[in-house]
């Protein structure tokens, strides 16, 4: 600890903070100084120092602030951005079909039967509105109501930021019998548009290829755009999207192929959330509606489980922090069912209070509303501030399911016993959950299990090792750098939160510890369920558990844990996982080399470049679990953070999350026993 009492003139301090090292390791604190500018060189701030990036150059130097990152993550949104104008044309009434191919080298190519990009000169910008829309910020129909009545897309930047983002794009536009094409690098045009030939159709083309010095990663995943484009079908019935991947193909040499197509949209995306679940309910109630200018349509079911799953959309677009839509989902839906239980004396015996929480166990529900001019609550559109959609949706639910209530009596009757079982199990919850606060050492109670906590308070630097074993546990307590790493053994598996009552969860030893040892309690001022964060110990929150079959399930149990009841932690990418090596490589000899292999890869580049290529010049040890490895190890292969790998959780698409979670976790076992099967090809295991 450093206290400044006075600064010498002329000079900035600058601490860098100190970056934990290995245990044993000095502690340190270095010291910049920078020299300050004089008076001269101050003055000399003057008009141009000004800078004005022209064109998309803001794009390129900030694209985070577009697309949202640059991993991963940022590079399907890409995708997403073209498809979403396709999609625009296709709720404007003009398209119904639309392609995306992955290309060998990782370029996508969109096509949609829209009518295609305008390719006449613009007035204003002279130049032709293809090439306007490829390289102005905020230019496009989507701002004219007479061309768009409602429009999606991410940040309202649309198909110029991925062409800035791009070191090659080309469009083809089918329009007026002529094919017109353009090419664009790093968001500026590399050709003129011209016309290369005749058509008789009409729609728009985008091939493009990320830049590679832009995004960390370049390689497109099947699977997340596969589950974008479900869900796309899902909230545009009627609409045929294409997924063609040409870098896999099969032995017939057909590429990989998924066509997504839903006749009954929101009611078979609900059906498909819901595949893994026991029903509560036969159908799934559907509403199709418009209010005041408003599409609302929504479809809901309950099942048997006690977890609540409402997946909102405007526009296409998920907003993930609800919003406006949601909230007068939730007031409709709570204010109709519990006037229905009081008219029909379905409370009359009832001793506790319900909550507007208990009208939403086993809920699964998509919420999908049109908004002509959608006013979102910051850069990335994850909720909803319209005002007036509140009261738009609450009506439409209110009626909507006032019908249905008193058109099916008997599902009516157990929709109400589930709020009334789910009333009982958080009466009964409500003492299990005080038994997750953890105390301050002033109020005792000591620490939570045999956590051994570590000695710094900044949550931000502070890390969590949830590992499998007593054994394992013992040595990550050894290992570890005690500043800032706590370590919390696990005995066996957790209790599995997929088919748990609330007071069930509450009452598991593991998960109570799990709590205590976050700092993590459950109820806020908006949802008395909802966890609470804001006395959360670490930001770091790590799963390490053996590489086996076991240590798989415990991982996914674990993960089970967080998504269903503290799933803020993913949120906020607070959750990973370890990964410890497969293999110890060991030369034989006196002068003995030793390398750490994670795959079958690493082993064969240490035979390759240590053994001459003869593996029986080669010393092979697998590890079965954690407990086979000593402190050393452990620390300087999987805990160090100079040389560890972690996989961080995120969450890309939630309701196919929940699918998952559903089928994997769940009762049902025919899902289950389908979902294996169909990725059984992708699974390495060696029990």
């Amino acid at each position: 600890m450093f206290l400044l009492t006075s600064r010498p003139q002329g000079l900035h301090i600058r601490t860098h903070p100190f970056s934990p090292g290995r245990p044993g390791s000095g502690k340190s604190v270095t010291i910049t100084i920078i020299p300050m500018a004089n008076e001269e060189q101050q003055k000399q701030y003057q008009a141009d120092n000004i800078q004005v990036l022209e064109g998309l150059e803001a794009v390129r130097k900030r694209p985070a602030m577009y697309i949202g990152d640059i991993s991963g993550r940022g590079l399907h949104h890409l995708v997403y951005e073209v498809v979403d104008n396709s999609i625009d044309e296709a709720l404007a009434g003009f398209a119904n079909h639309i392609k995306v191919t992955i290309l060998e080298d990782n370029s996508i190519r969109v096509d949609d039967n829209g009518r295609g990009i305008p390719v006449d000169m613009h007035e204003k910008m002279h130049k032709p509105a293809l090439e306007v829309v490829l390289t102005v910020l905020h230019a496009g129909g989507k701002f004219d109501k007479g061309s768009y009545k409602v429009s999606g897309g991410l940040h309202g930047v649309g198909v110029s930021c991925v062409n800035a983002l791009s070191d090659y794009l080309r469009a083809e536009i089918h329009r007026g019998g002529n094919i017109y094409m353009q090419e664009y690098a790093f968001g500026k045009p590399t050709t003129e548009m011209t016309v290369i030939g005749q058509t008789d159709r009409t729609g728009t083309t985008i091939i493009f290829h990320p830049d590679s010095s832009i995004f960390t990663e370049t390689v497109y995943d099947f699977e997340t755009l596969a589950n974008r484009l479900r869900d796309l079908a899902y909230l545009n019935a009627g609409i045929r999207l294409e997924l063609t991947d040409m870098r896999v193909r099969d032995e017939q040499g057909e590429p990989k192929k998924a066509v997504f197509h839903s006749n009954e949209g929101l009611k078979e995306f609900v059906k498909y959330i819901d595949s893994g679940k026991e029903p509560l309910i036969n159908e799934v109630i559907h509403i199709n509606t418009e209010k005041n200018g408003v599409p609302v349509e929504v479809a809901m079911t309950y099942n048997t489980s006690f977890n609540e799953n409402i997946f909102s959309y405007v526009n296409n677009i998920n907003t993930v922090e609800g919003g406006t839509h949601l909230t007068g989902f939730r007031r409709g839906l709570t204010t109709t069912l519990k006037k229905y239980a009081d008219d029909n004396h379905l409370l009359d015996k009832l001793k506790i209070e319900l909550s507007k929480e208990d009208f939403r166990d086993g809920l699964t529900a998509v919420i999908s509303v049109k908004v002509a001019e959608p006013q979102f609550e910051g850069q990335t559109k994850t909720k909803l501030g319209n005002s007036d959609i509140q009261g738009v949706v609450s009506q439409a639910i209110t009626e909507a399911l006032n019908n249905y209530l008193e058109e099916n009596p008997k599902q009516a009757r157990a929709i109400v016993d589930k709020v009334v079982l789910a009333a009982t199990a958080r009466h009964a919850a409500q003492s299990a959950r005080m038994k997750v606060q953890r105390k301050s050492p002033l109020q005792g109670a000591g620490l939570p299990g045999k956590l051994a906590d570590c000695k710094s308070r900044d949550a931000a630097q502070c890390e969590l090792f949830l590992v499998e074993g007593d054994s394992a546990g013992g040595s990550a307590k050894q290992g570890r750098n005690p500043h800032y790493q706590a370590i919390l053994p696990l005995r066996g598996k957790i209790l599995n939160v997929e088919k748990a009552m609330d007071h069930k969860v509450y009452e598991s030893e593991a998960i109570v510890n799990i709590f205590k040892a976050l700092g993590v309690t459950i109820g806020t001022e908006e949802d008395s369920k909802e966890p609470n964060l804001s006395k959360l110990r670490y930001h770091k929150v790590i799963i390490m558990t053996d590489a086996d079959v076991d240590g798989a399930h415990i991982a996914t149990l674990l993960m089970t844990f967080f998504f269903r009841r503290i799933r803020p932690l993913i949120d906020n990418g607070y959750l990973y996982i370890a990964t410890p090596p497969l293999y110890k490589c060991s030369t034989k000899g006196k002068n003995k080399i030793e390398e750490y292999a994670w795959d079958e890869q690493q082993v064969q580049r240490f035979v390759d470049s240590r053994c001459d290529g003869d593996r029986n010049k080669m010393v092979l040890q697998r590890y079965k679990g954690l407990g086979e490895m000593n402190p050393q190890q452990l620390w300087e292969t999987t805990m160090d953070p100079e040389n560890r790998m972690l996989k961080q959780v995120t969450l890309l698409n939630a309701a196919e999350a929940d699918h998952t979670f559903s089928v994997l976790m769940g009762e049902e076992v025919g899902p289950r026993r389908e979902f294996i099967e169909a990725h059984a090809s992708y699974a390495n295991i060696d029990a």
